[in-house]
């Protein structure tokens, strides 16, 4: 059965125009409530409601409370806080779930709701399609009627509690005193929370992106604009840059030399200290993306580690760890997850654990990751008016095998559709830099042409 709501990360799109409407937020927050009921209707779910800073969260997060009681749970606001930290409280309350009204790394006219179960993880795919068949067929959830119906209240001390989880993830042998950092909130859920934790394990911190108004979340700053972050580093002379998305479950980091870090060296880096300092868990593995270099993928095995491509998304990631016990992964965008310490991808953890591989290593962050070495590799996306499967189309077809020909078995071709917005993600990999970009432009063009 294909979802017709729910992408890759939770329900996603422009805010006030289906499917993100007060409306759907209203119907989820029943068929969430409804569904950890189960086959008990007087029993209240807890459901834990957070946020970053958009100008329509108020909206959704309205809605899909007002959801929440009216099929008799329990609804906690927590107000803007990171993903991560959405869903550490859901687990630290033993709430039933956990909900985040955020659309991550977009525009401030886009917004989305992801959900946690109760463990902190992100819900299944057949769980989030019995979501869709409540939302698209309401009469199928029982109605709460007098005494039945539910509560919401605010909750005003989830940020601290969150800051001391998050702190716990640097090795308690290291501190920050003495350094200078530039953390970029985006504007979003951690404009407030990142730099208190930063400070409170001694650093200088100089704050931007931490301003939020509604409507400039991700504008010019955060890890999608990590070169003003890169600005700020130079001239203040930090040691360090730290560049978070809307809901700062992705990191970039920039050195003290104002050079912007790939996420695959990164997490290469990451690695690295996981392997040494606490090893990989019984699967010895380290989990990236289809879209992770190949050049990653040497530099694990090199460490005498395994390395698996799950599809794109921490929440699959995060699926190849709990069943093979694999503690350790990311992808290039920056979401990198230590199972040990989160059920998702989190920025500041991310960063504490850099600073900590520079601290153990005693090498800068410019030395470590040049040791992996990256294959040229190409991304360009092209919006289409809809999703078509590439296969179906026999122009984009012909036009793959002719590239992947071109390349033979010096590269490789990766399409694919974003899950969260109408665009078509054409990557291309290989030995060659000029063949990459070539191949890699033309075979977006035809794209372009065909579904543009």
């Amino acid at each position: 059965m294909t979802r017709k709501l729910f992408g890759t990360d939770g329900i996603r799109g422009r805010a006030n125009i289906y499917p993100m409407t007060g409306e759907v937020a209203f119907l989820l927050g029943r068929a969430v409530t409804a569904y950890f009921q189960g086959n008990d209707p007087t029993r209240q779910p807890v459901i834990i409601i957070g946020k970053d800073t958009r100008l329509s969260c108020y909206m959704l997060e309205q809605a899909f409370s007002a959801g929440v009681c009216s099929q008799g749970g329990k609804a906690i606001l927590t107000g803007p806080l990171p993903t991560p930290g959405v869903a550490f409280v859901t687990q630290s309350m033993r709430a039933d779930a956990g909900v985040m009204i955020s659309a991550s790394h977009n525009s401030f006219e886009d917004n989305g709701i992801k959900i946690f179960n109760r463990y902190g993880n992100k819900l299944p795919d057949s769980v989030e399609l019995q979501l869709e068949e409540l939302i698209l067929n309401p009469t199928q959830i029982p109605v709460q009627l007098d005494g039945q119906l539910g509560s919401a209240k605010r909750l005003d001390e989830v940020v601290g509690r969150y800051i001391v989880k998050v702190k716990q993830a640097l090795s308690e042998e290291y501190s920050l005193e003495g350094m200078r950092l530039v953390v970029d909130g985006a504007n979003g859920a951690a404009y407030r929370v990142a730099p208190l934790a930063f400070e409170e394990l001694g650093a200088e911190v100089i704050s931007i992106g931490n301003k939020p108004n509604g409507r400039n979340i991700n504008e010019d700053v955060g890890a999608l604009h990590p070169e003003t972050c890169a600005e700020m580093v130079v001239k203040y002379r930090a040691d360090l840059g730290i560049c978070l998305d809307g809901d700062a479950d992705r990191i970039v980091l920039v050195t003290k030399n104002g050079k912007i870090i790939n996420g695959d060296q990164l997490i290469g880096v990451l690695a690295k200290l996981q392997i040494e300092k606490n090893g990989l868990g019984e699967a010895n593995e380290v989990v990236g993306t289809v879209m992770s270099n190949l050049g990653l993928e040497k530099y694990i095995q090199g460490l005498g580690a395994k390395f698996y491509r799950a599809k794109v998304g921490d929440r699959y990631i995060l699926e190849r760890m709990l069943k093979t016990g694999s503690v350790f992964g990311g992808e290039p965008s920056g979401h990198i997850i230590f199972k040990n310490y989160s059920t998702t991808g989190d920025g500041i953890l991310g960063a504490l654990k850099a600073i900590e591989a520079v601290k153990y290593f005693k090498k800068d962050l410019d030395e470590l990751v040049s040791e992996i070495k990256l294959m040229p590799q190409v991304l360009v996306n092209v919006k289409v008016k809809e999703k078509v499967p590439f296969e179906k189309n026999d122009v984009i077809s012909n036009e793959l095998k002719k590239q992947e020909k071109i390349l033979a078995d010096n590269g490789r071709i990766l399409l694919r559709y974003s899950g969260t917005e109408k665009l078509a993600r054409v990557m291309v990999e290989g030995a060659n830099s000029s063949e990459v970009d070539k191949c890699c432009h033309e075979l977006a063009e035809v794209i372009k042409k065909e579904l543009a």
